[in-house]
């Protein structure tokens, strides 16, 4: 843990149930934990979704990177639908 300074404020909490952390936050995701009855941790997070979590090993990640790059650096050629489709039942 850093030695970072602690800032306090004091909110209050809306009819709703809703407290205002800045317009500097808006739009970020949190994540509230009840440490204790009262007592609540907000840390800033990055949330990312089951289907896209497969995307994270580092490797799976770079191999990601590098074919972009690639169809980057190779855009398709112009060429006519029905020779490509040609080629396609004629490997069938």
């Amino acid at each position: 843990m850093t030695g970072a300074a602690t800032q306090s404020s004091v909110k209050v909490i809306g009819a709703n149930g809703q407290i205002s952390l800045g317009k500097q936050f808006a739009g970020r995701q949190v994540l509230v934990e009840e440490q204790e009855p009262g007592v609540w941790l907000v840390r800033t997070a990055s949330v990312i979704p089951d289907n896209e979590r497969w995307l994270q090993p580092p490797q799976v990640a770079a191999d990601l990177q590098k074919a972009l790059a690639w169809a980057q650096a190779n855009p398709p050629a112009d060429a006519n639908a029905d020779v490509i489709m040609e080629r396609l039942n004629a490997q069938v």
